[in-house]
């Protein structure tokens, strides 16, 4: 197995957690490699994924926000004010942003895996509400976390927009909502995005844009993985793939190998032939109904949503029951 002897790279690898790089060497060497979709943001991913949300193709963002502009007020009495704003994914913080006016949080705490993006935009928003405690957290929400002491305990509304549930395997999915709820009391609750599902050639577009933005997005995820496992991957010899899987009621995205080739990094190699694939995410898609009873079964109640005009996208409420 290739080893390498550069001092550099030895000290680089050193500083990438030891159960990253197992994680990522794991989903490398599998029958089918796969990789988690949360190796997509560092901060030119993070970047690139912006651009995406202003795509014309990429309709979740903007329809989401429709709904929300539209419906804000009916939230705003739903849920009712004050209490702690947990932000999952939190991003550039712009969407929980919004609803500072008509929530009025008492603390806001943004999560999200990309530390340096994340408190970059937590220091700008510091600055437009300083009336607001705000505690930034660098977690990865695909392993077991817990909140810290710091994080207040009463009226915890947990605040997950964009679809990003849909990353999840249905069994996963219900993990993570079952650890929202043990994570808030009784006067809890859970604020979340849903796609829902629609015509094929809507979904595929959205996921491969003409301009090549979301492509771009998928094989930066090679460069990151270069830099935390120290690998070679060469970025022109791989090609996004994306498309609706509607067997499984999900779009899948793929990084396609465009010859032979092999990629090695210090303690490993795989061989790739050409078409083969590395999965890279999948976004499944939900109905009302189907969402509704998966909030039940991790131990939610009193579901209510709103949709957009179309009925592409949904936000959903839930109390804890």
């Amino acid at each position: 197995m290739p080893n390498s002897s550069n001092p550099a790279e030895r000290h680089a690898l050193a500083r990438t957690p030891l159960h990253i790089i197992r994680e990522l060497e794991t989903g490398l060497l599998a029958d089918r490699a796969h990789t988690s979709p949360k190796y997509f943001y560092d901060t030119v991913g993070s970047v690139l994924f912006e651009a995406i949300c202003v795509l014309p193709e990429y309709y979740p963002t903007r329809t989401e926000a429709e709904i929300f502009s539209t419906h804000m007020a009916d939230m705003a009495r739903v849920i009712g004010s004050g209490g702690c704003l947990i932000d999952l994914g939190a991003g550039n913080c712009a969407k929980a942003a919004r609803l500072f006016p008509v929530l009025h949080p008492d603390q806001y705490v943004p999560i999200d895996i990309s530390v340096q993006h994340l408190q970059d935009a937590v220091t700008r928003l510091q600055q437009r509400f300083p009336h607001i405690e705000m505690t930034a957290l660098g977690l990865d929400l695909a392993h077991d976390w817990v909140l810290p002491t710091e994080v207040r305990k009463d009226k915890r509304l947990f605040f997950y927009p964009g679809s990003s549930i849909g990353n999840f395997e249905p069994h996963q999915a219900l993990a993570f909502l079952r650890h929202l709820r043990a994570a808030c009391d009784r006067d809890g609750g859970i604020l979340i995005g849903v796609d829902l599902i629609k015509d094929k050639p809507l979904l595929d577009a959205a996921y491969a844009d003409s301009l090549g933005i979301t492509a771009a997005f998928n094989l930066n995820l090679l460069r990151h993985i270069n830099q935390l496992l120290q690998s070679d991957f060469d970025v022109s010899q791989w090609q996004h793939e994306a498309y609706f899987n509607s067997v499984k009621s999900r779009v899948e995205m793929h990084l396609c190998a465009k010859e032979n080739l092999r990629v090695n990094w210090p303690d490993g190699y795989r061989n790739f032939i050409q078409g083969e694939h590395i999965h890279t995410e999948n976004s499944y898609k939900y109905s009302i109904d189907s969402f509704s009873a998966l909030l039940a079964e991790a131990g939610f109640s009193n579901a209510c949503h709103w949709t957009d005009r179309q009925g592409w996208f949904a936000v959903m409420y839930a109390k804890a029951a």
